[in-house]
């Protein structure tokens, strides 16, 4: 029976056989919880069937479980100083490959054809680093990659911020980006206190499956996310105030944006994290005839 990386003894002893020092700058946190492992592993809905992608594996906590249950990893490391440790610790498993690149700039499509052909479905699994999640998953969704959902690691405010309802606080222009693309939900959150080093602060886990289709059909995708971030640029501002101040020209088209919100029943004063998605895709198709 193998010993699971992800326990406090085994975790020190790699970093001390390695001399690994943690670097700040990558967000490295390594979980020493086999359980909480396990659990992720689970929610993924993993099979051998499937192949994963991985972003971070570190030394391999994440990436042994990921193995066991699924039919191929395919991981992303961007720090070299653990390809090493990866090899060591990763040798019982012939099925992952580890790629030393940064994923924001891979060619990641290119990757699932050479690598992960022929699997049924293809999950992202990963312990994010909180510095860099939600590039790395609106890359994921925008790129529109032949993968069946995410489920990740992440800081819990950004994932109260993903799931969250119109409405709430959390909500935002990040919320209705991902939502646009997927189904949502928090599944888990995890106490800092199963992390090495402790970060400082919670963690959730965030499983994103991805729609068949976009929740609502825009005449212009690029537009779309950009009157959603308008909308939000001043949380307290009106509708009306952050499009004026955020869209090109808005304050000369003032007079036009407000006929364009009254033809879709949708008060000029409202705040933007009242408007549903649905809402939003309405409100761009409005807008567009008078910037584009």
């Amino acid at each position: 029976m193998l010993k699971d990386i992800a326990t406090p003894i085994r975790t020190k002893e790699i970093l001390k056989k390695y001399g690994f020092s943690f670097k700040k700058s990558l967000g490295q946190n390594f979980l020493i919880d086999p359980n909480i492992l396990k659990r992720i592993t689970e929610y993924a809905g993993l099979s051998k069937e499937n192949a994963v992608i991985e972003i971070g594996p570190g030394i391999g906590a994440l990436t042994e479980h990921l193995a066991r249950t699924s039919g191929k990893v395919l991981a992303f490391e961007i720090d070299q100083r653990l390809l090493p440790i990866l090899e060591d610790t990763l040798s019982p498993y012939d099925n992952v490959k580890v790629v030393h690149q940064d994923i924001l700039k891979a060619d990641v499509r290119e990757l699932i054809q050479q690598e992960l052909s022929g699997y049924k479905d293809i999950m992202v699994v990963a312990n994010l680093p909180y510095y860099v999640t939600t590039p790395i998953i609106l890359k994921l969704l925008g790129d529109q990659l032949p993968i069946k959902g995410i489920c990740v690691m992440l800081q819990k405010e950004v994932g109260d911020r993903i799931a969250a309802s119109p409405g709430t606080k959390e909500y935002g222009s990040l919320s209705i980006a991902i939502q646009y693309y997927t189904e949502a939900e928090t599944v888990m959150t995890v106490p800092k206190t199963v992390f090495m080093p402790q970060p400082n602060v919670d963690s959730s886990v965030i499983k994103l499956t991805k729609r068949e289709v976009p929740l609502v059909k825009v005449k212009d995708e690029e537009f779309f996310f950009t009157v959603t971030r308008s909308s939000f640029a001043q949380r307290r501002k009106t509708l009306l105030n952050n499009l004026t101040s955020q869209l090109p020209d808005g304050k000369k088209k003032k007079e036009s944006i407000i006929q364009a919100l009254e033809s879709i029943d949708i008060d000029p004063t409202r705040r933007g994290e009242t408007l549903s998605v649905g809402e939003f895709g309405k409100l761009s198709d409005a807008l567009l005839p008078l910037f584009k």
